[in-house]
């Protein structure tokens, strides 16, 4: 039960970090709150495509950490997923380490603790 709620937690949150990076690729002026706060306003053409990327990997690790906790019915590729489940967990912790350091205080505060949070929950699917 807890390993379904981790991995709920983790892909509810993951959602809500997606939306975010939509938003950015679709203009939203809140690059100070991302990238270190390098491009305030609106982020530059290249990096809307990154945010692309951002949503490919995290949506990604989301359908794994789903598959591995549970929660994607008849998903059976426990070998895989518990293989790939430490990638989830890798990303999240440089995620964490990145958003602790970076000089963007907004960034700081919002991501440091929502990405523990993603460390947390994926940690506990890998272990549980």
């Amino acid at each position: 039960m807890l390993v379904q709620i981790c991995g709920a937690v983790f892909s509810f949150i993951v959602a809500i970090v997606i939306s975010f990076q939509i938003a950015l690729a679709l203009g939203m002026p809140w690059g100070s709150y991302t990238m270190g706060g390098k491009f305030p306003g609106k982020l530059p053409v290249f990096m809307r495509f990154i945010c692309l990327l951002q949503i490919g990997i995290l949506g990604g690790f989301a359908v794994l950490v789903m598959s591995q906790s549970g929660l994607i019915p008849g998903a059976e590729a426990p070998s895989v997923s518990s293989k790939w489940i430490w990638a989830a967990v890798a990303f999240s912790a440089v995620a964490v380490i990145l958003n602790l350091i970076t000089p963007s205080v907004q960034e700081r505060r919002i991501w440091a603790p929502v990405s523990g949070v993603l460390l947390i929950t994926s940690l506990a699917v890998a272990v549980l």
